[in-house]
């Protein structure tokens, strides 16, 4: 091989070994934020549940708030939005209602997990009456899944889009810009929609990543000292 293509393999060694370096960097980061998410919501699970955020507070909600417990207090409005979903329970759908709280403001409820063959409202109908849950506040989910796009006009929801859902749905303003996971009671036998399946376990392979990434910088290292040192030796003296 040329001299020229030796330096090339040493060069092009040398920049995988910084890249994979940087590629580490990253999920030692990453690496932090999910140990963070993580400690953040043991400790909120393991809280009182709390009044919804109000109007007021709605413009500042953001992922600092996600699974705080709320305690919601109001009626089911007549009518739901089916999101395509898979569980621990196989695929089926979410159930998102309309809940109508005292102030006049509404919050999507997440009711829980259907099976295909329960996703007839008249299985699940909400309960007429006033109603009293515990749930997790969760981030809207705008746009749709990772391969497919949400098609209001087609009533296909792929993603729990607050705004869309409620758009289409034609709920009447104001509307929470979050959704609320409700929560399994112990209390209550089993039942359709099922609720309490929210995913609460996060996977965190971002120390095995990391070890990876330094093992091929590492890797790449050592192909460059090599090349390096067969250079020095075929170097005239």
């Amino acid at each position: 091989m040329a001299r020229s293509g030796r330096y090339a393999l040493i060069v092009a060694a040398a920049m995988f070994s910084v890249g994979f370096l940087g590629l580490a960097g990253w999920q030692v980061q990453r690496l932090g934020w999910k140990q963070d998410l993580m400690a953040r919501v043991e400790q909120r699970l393991a809280a009182a549940p709390e009044a919804p955020p109000g109007p007021a507070a709605w413009p500042t909600i953001g992922t600092g708030d996600e699974y705080r417990r709320l305690r919601l207090q109001g009626r089911f409005e007549p009518r739901e939005t089916l999101v395509q979903a898979t569980t621990e329970l196989g695929g089926g759908h979410w159930v998102l209602a309309p809940l109508r709280l005292s102030d006049g403001s509404a919050v999507l409820v997440n009711r829980g997990f259907v099976p295909p063959e329960q996703r007839d409202p008249a299985a699940h109908a909400a309960p007429a009456g006033p109603v009293e849950l515990v749930g997790l506040l969760r981030l809207t989910e705008p746009g749709g899944g990772p391969l497919r796009r949400n098609d209001p006009a087609a009533g296909r929801w792929y993603s729990r889009d607050v705004a869309g859902i409620a758009a289409a749905m034609g709920v009447a303003g104001p509307v929470a810009p979050f959704f609320v996971d409700e929560a399994a009671d112990p209390a209550q036998p089993r039942r359709w929609p099922r609720p309490g399946l929210t995913l609460l376990h996060f996977a965190n392979n971002h120390a095995v990543y990391a070890a990876t990434w330094l093992a091929l910088a590492a890797m790449a290292a050592a192909a460059a000292g090599f090349l390096i040192r067969e250079e020095r030796r075929r170097a005239p003296t």
